[in-house]
C-alpha cells in the first residue's frame, strides 16, 4: 500500500501549541451517523456496563538534558531507553561533533555523562558518570516536548496524564492527557470498568513513513506490559475501549504473541485482524505517521473525511490537540474475537 495514501494537508495553525484548560475541555469528535461534536468531559456518555476502559499509565521521563563539551560547545541529549551494562540509547545533538569517549559536563562544569558509540538510526550510547541514569535525569533533565510544539509549558505536568505512574517514556500517551480523575470516576459511575497497561512510548512514534510502500517501513520497538488482571478483564468485557494507540499496540501484541510483557515491533496496518480492542479514544495524528496507518486499519479509510471535517470545524491537532472516539469497523475481515 502506498504511503502517499496517508498524506493530508495539515496547516500549521491547526497544530495545538498548548493543552486545553481544563484538560477535559478539549473537543471530542465522535464518529458515527451522524457525527457528534462533544467535549472529552462527555466521555462517560459513550461508555456503560460491560465496557472496559484501558489506560496506559506510563510516565514521561525528564529525558532531555542540556549539557556541554569540556571545550564549551553546547550538546543536547535525549535519553531514550536502557541498553546494557549501564549504557542507554540516546539522541545526541550535534552528534558528529561529539567524539566517542567525550564526557559531557553540567552547568557547574562537572562531568556527568559519557558519550559512546553510534547504534544506528542516529542514536548513540551514553552512560552516566558516578550515578544512575535515573538520578542524573532527576537532577539535570527536563520533560521533552514533541518537535512540533514550540511553546514552553507553564506546568510540565500538563504533559503527563493524571494517572501517570512508572517513568519509562520519552513521549506522553497523549490521548490520556484529556482525562481527569472526575471524568474517570464518572465513567465508573456509568458502569464502565477501568484497567491499565504500561507501554513505554519511544521517539519512533513521531517518525513518519518515508518509504514508498508502508510495508517497507521499519517499525520502531517499544517495551510493554499487560498485567494479568487487565488481560483477564479484557476477556470478560463486552467492549474494550483503548485510550490511545499505545494501548491498542500493547493489547494486540499480547493477543498476537501470547506474551503479556516484552518488546513489541508490531506494525498495525490495513488488513490487520484485531482480537481485543473494540473502540478507541485517540488524538489527531501526523500525516504519514504509523499511528494514522493504525487508524485506517481500525476504522477504514473514512478517517480522511473525519479529518477533513475536523479541520473545517477548527479542531486542534496532534499531542496537545483535540480527540476522536471511533469504533472498530465490523466487516468480518477485521474481527477474530478475544485473543487467548
Amino acid at each position: 500500500m502506498e504511503a502517499a495514501a496517508f498524506d493530508y494537508e495539515l496547516p500549521p495553525r491547526a497544530i495545538a501549541q498548548r493543552p486545553a484548560s481544563p484538560r477535559d475541555a478539549s473537543r471530542l469528535l465522535v464518529a458515527g451517523d451522524p457525527v457528534r461534536h462533544l467535549r472529552t468531559r462527555d466521555l462517560p456518555e459513550l461508555v456503560g456496563p460491560g465496557d472496559l476502559l484501558v489506560l496506559n499509565d506510563t510516565r514521561v521521563l525528564p529525558a532531555r538534558m542540556l549539557l556541554a563539551k569540556p571545550t564549551g560547545g553546547a550538546v543536547e541529549v535525549l535519553a531514550v531507553e536502557p541498553a546494557s551494562g549501564g549504557w542507554w540509547e540516546a539522541l545526541v545533538r550535534p552528534s558528529r561533533r561529539v567524539p566517542e569517549g567525550t564526557v559531557l559536563v553540567d552547568g557547574a562544569g562537572v562531568g556527568v555523562l559519557e558519550v559512546g558509540a553510534a547504534t544506528g538510526g542516529g542514536a548513540r550510547l551514553v552512560r552516566p558518570v558516578g550515578s544512575a541514569m535515573e538520578v542524573l535525569l532527576d537532577a539535570a533533565g527536563q520533560v521533552p516536548l514533541p518537535p512540533y510544539v514550540h511553546a514552553e509549558l507553564d506546568d510540565p505536568d500538563r504533559y503527563q496524564t493524571v494517572y501517570a505512574d512508572r517513568p519509562s517514556s520519552v513521549a506522553a500517551p497523549t490521548a490520556g492527557l484529556h482525562l481527569t480523575d472526575e471524568v474517570l470516576e464518572r465513567c465508573r459511575a456509568a458502569g464502565a470498568e477501568i484497567a491499565t497497561v504500561d507501554l513505554s512510548v519511544g521517539l519512533g512514534t513521531f517518525r513518519p513513513v518515508e518509504t514508498e510502500l508502508i510495508e517497507d517501513h521499519q517499525m520502531h520497538t517499544e517495551r510493554y506490559r499487560v498485567p494479568a488482571g487487565t488481560w483477564d478483564r479484557c476477556q470478560r468485557a463486552r467492549r474494550v475501549v483503548a485510550v490511545g494507540t499505545t494501548v491498542v499496540r500493547a493489547l494486540e501484541t499480547a493477543a498476537s504473541t501470547g506474551e503479556r510483557c516484552g518488546s513489541t515491533g508490531l506494525f498495525i496496518r490495513p488488513g490487520f485482524e484485531f482480537a481485543v480492542v473494540d473502540a478507541m479514544l485517540t488524538n489527531f495524528h501526523l500525516p504519514r505517521s504509523t499511528l494514522l496507518v493504525m487508524l485506517e486499519a481500525f476504522m477504514g479509510p473514512g478517517w480522511r473525511d473525519l479529518y477533513g471535517l475536523a479541520l473545517a470545524e477548527g479542531y486542534r491537532f496532534l499531542s496537545f490537540g483535540d480527540a476522536m472516539f471511533v469504533e472498530r469497523r465490523e466487516d468480518g475481515a477485521h474481527r477474530t474475537g478475544r485473543g487467548g
